[in-house]
């Protein structure tokens, strides 16, 4: 009876006993300790999320956004709501978008933030759905989306009720906004987002339509005056205030402007509101929201985000394991598919890059957005390749056409715009690990053209290599201001050449690839046998001194590197270990130098350059057990089913990805190379349900046969009948394998 009943579970049985892999998602993991996700409600790679806006107004907050350097709308450790915000980032770390703030009050009508702001209580969130329960009003607020489309739904006590849309505030560091009342029951506007990081031309507008159930008896504007001196202050009440415009009806703008309801409601009414967003125009989040929704289906849309979240985790089944850990594969997985989001309208259109021009696209295709490439390019580019291939396409295939319109692939893009945060070429080795591992349906020569532009542009005329022409002539880049990242910068370029160079051999192109491959092997410049870690080097050639190893622990600044310190990057070379292995003496003091960043506390897993290092003991002999023993202890401690279960910025997945694939046994530890780094699974069993379209075999089957759980080390690995040799298994020999035994073991020899 037990084997049926797992039958039935596995087969995705609606029986009330069947636990669904959308079940295990716990969208209140990374919400605190910087994990910078929020707990809204978003369909996968959804370009709408509703998410409730908690970091601004209150002293109760012990975060807030406008008194220190915050990147999330959403904080598990606040307690202050200001309302819904429509279209959110998810894993980022720069503040941007969270805009668009709609808030249910009751009582007098106020519109300062600050004074209608609510402490909440009993919160839940699933994929898909968000609500809680503002006790100053005693008001339920839920919260679903579509696509394109949020709804929400207050439920009301009786008496005088309010709806707000501040369009004023947000996370956003840019201002500005329009609004337009279109009828009782419909306004419509737009807001210029942008900035983000450290770029503050990269500003767009996000254009919006919203609804209401109901026809409020009345409804106006407030703006926020601006403040005068002298004779006008005396005459003007509303000086530095918020006016209520209470017989004003055509269209407002402002820096701080919104639009009020008002409403007399029975105990237990609800009033539902729907907005539609768009990059392109007012017409355009009309039709997105009239196409998602007729009506305000509020349980129909929660239960279709709820489905289409419960088909796309299904691509793996796991089994045995904590249900913890269940819950934190799960949630790694629903995390993994917020971004890239769509940018495409329901017609298709969309603003193209750095651009007056709006493309329209095929209806089979989408068009995304949100490129943390820096980030994604280590990890979540295999990971998506591997499960969602179709995707993984349209994700390229948008990066080409990026480069099509603007000359330029993306570095890290937002909703149109080139942000150029963070260093490198990252786009280079994204798309060149997915066509090594066979993802090919794609414009590949002008994915070469496109590459090659950014390694072979003089610096002057590079905006993604700037210091270009250092590191043409000399094969690094110097160190030419205290904090300008240049070790840093190299070594981005030294992956992304070192990619080229196997695309380039791959395509017929042989004295590029050359190039290229000389150029990836200049990190050895750095290398400083004094220290035994890489170090900056000056313009005349010498290593920067006083120098520091361990300066630029916690995100200080620190001379030649970005968010780190040299033991941070030291080892960031993987695509070239054992020539590292060679420059520090050979491969037992590689082994032993590395493990000093353990024992010592230098390794940071919430940043990404050394998130690959506990899997780099495998590519020596004999050395695989500390991979093993590593991965489980920094599963242990970095990852839990709490809101500080992410051990740092989430990266629009990247840390997601990272325990993913520890916890499914196998690990891309350089970008690129089609081989795959072995480690003991998490789960008794995974079942990955392959693309037959890319993975003929359809299914892949990861097996783990052990004695108790403390066998975390690995005696033997079975593809199908082959014994592996060695800790690595190629992507070809993975995809077709069927079935990957592992043999477990609780001593290693």
């Amino acid at each position: 009876m037990k084997k049926q009943l797992m039958t039935f579970l596995l087969c995705g049985s609606l029986f009330a006993t069947a636990q669904q892999p959308v079940d295990y998602v716990n969208p209140f993991i990374g919400t605190s300790n910087y994990g910078t996700t929020n707990p809204g409600a978003v369909c996968p790679q959804g370009m709408m999320s509703v998410v409730p806006f908690n970091v601004m107004g209150s002293e109760k907050n012990r975060f807030d956004k406008d008194s220190q350097w915050w990147s999330t709308p959403y904080s598990a450790d606040n307690k202050f709501f200001t309302g819904f915000a429509h279209g959110s980032l998810s894993g980022v770390g720069c503040p941007e978008l969270g805009g668009l703030l709609l808030m249910p009050t009751t009582g007098e009508l106020n519109v300062d933030y600050k004074a209608y702001g609510s402490e909440y209580k009993d919160e839940v969130a699933h994929p898909g759905y968000y609500s809680n329960t503002l006790t100053k009003y005693n008001i339920k607020a839920e919260a679903t989306a579509s696509m394109r489309t949020g709804l929400s739904r207050f439920t009301f006590p009786k008496g005088e009720s309010h709806i707000l849309l501040n369009l004023g505030e947000g996370l956003t560091n840019e201002t500005g906004a329009t609004v337009r009342i279109v009828s009782d029951t419909e306004i419509e506007g737009s807001k210029l987002m942008g900035t983000f990081c450290y770029n503050p031309q990269a500003v767009f507008p996000v254009y919006f339509v919203m609804k209401v159930s109901k026809a409020p008896k009345k409804m106006g504007y407030w703006k926020k005056q601006r403040e005068m001196k002298g004779v006008e202050a005396e005459w003007d009440i509303y000086s530095g205030k918020y006016k209520l415009y209470t017989s004003y009806t055509r269209e407002m703008s402002g820096d701080d402007v919104g639009v009020w309801f008002d409403y007399d409601t029975d105990e237990g009414e609800q009033i539902s509101v729907k907005m539609g967003i768009s990059y392109v125009s007012i017409q355009n989040a009309r039709e997105n929201m009239e196409q998602e929704m007729n009506g305000f289906p509020f349980e129909q849309a929660r239960t279709s985000a709820r489905t289409m979240w419960n088909n796309d985790l299904s691509r793996v089944q796991v089994e045995g394991g904590t249900k913890d850990e269940r819950t934190i594969f799960y949630t790694g997985l629903y995390h993994l598919l917020i971004h890239p989001n769509i940018l495409q309208d329901w017609n298709g259109e969309y603003p193209k890059m750095e651009s007056l021009e709006v493309g329209k696209l095929d209806p089979s295709r989408n068009r995304y957005t949100v490129f943390s490439l820096w980030d994604t390019y280590r990890n979540v580019s295999t990971l998506m390749t591997l499960l969602y291939p179709e995707r993984q396409l349209d994700i390229i295939r948008t990066m080409l056409d990026m480069y099509r319109e603007n000359g330029w692939l993306p570095k890290w893009e937002l909703y149109g715009r080139e942000t150029f945060t963070m260093e490198g070429d990252p786009s280079i080795p994204y798309i060149v690990d997915a066509w090594m591992r066979g993802l090919r349906d794609f414009d590949e020569q002008t994915a070469y053209e496109a590459m090659r532009k950014g390694a072979t542009t003089p610096g002057e005329f590079n905006l993604l290599r700037p210091d270009a022409n250092d590191y043409f002539s000399k094969g690094y880049v110097p160190l030419r201001e205290q904090y300008d990242n240049s070790v840093s910068h190299a070594l981005e370029y030294y992956i992304a050449d070192w990619n080229l160079a196997n695309f380039a051999q791959a395509l017929g192109k042989k004295e590029d690839a050359k190039l290229f491959r000389d150029r990836s092997l200049g990190y050895k410049h750095y290398y400083s046998k004094e220290f035994g870690t890489l170090r900056p080097i000056l313009p005349d050639g010498t290593f920067y001194a006083p120098f520091d190893p361990k300066q630029g622990e916690n995100f200080e600044p620190s001379p030649g590197f970005h968010e780190g310190n040299a033991w941070n990057y030291t080892f960031y070379v993987p695509h070239d270990i054992k020539g590292l292995a060679k420059l520090m003496g050979g491969d037992k003091k590689f082994v032993n130098n590395l493990q000093k960043v353990f024992d010592d506390g230098n390794y940071d897993p919430a940043n990404e350059p050394d998130i690959a290092y506990p899997y780099l003991f495998s590519y020596f002999k004999g050395e695989g057990w500390r991979t093993q023993k590593l991965i489980r202890q920094l599963l242990k401690d970095g990852y839990h089913n709490a809101p500080n279960g992410v051990p740092g910025n989430e990266d629009t997945g990247t840390m997601s990805a990272w325990a993913i694939f520890s916890m499914m046994g196998f690990y891309p530890a350089c970008p690129g190379d089609v081989n795959y780094v072995l480690t003991s699974p998490t789960f008794d069993k995974v079942t990955i349900r392959l693309d037959k379209k890319f993975y003929p075999k359809g299914e892949l089957v990861i097996e783990s046969k052990h004695s108790n759980p403390e066998a975390i080390y690995i005696k033997d690995v079975f593809a199908g009948d082959k014994k592996l040799k060695g800790y690595t298994i190629s992507q070809e020999d993975l995809v077709n394998a069927g079935t990957l035994r592992y043999i477990l073991e609780d001593t290693h020899k």
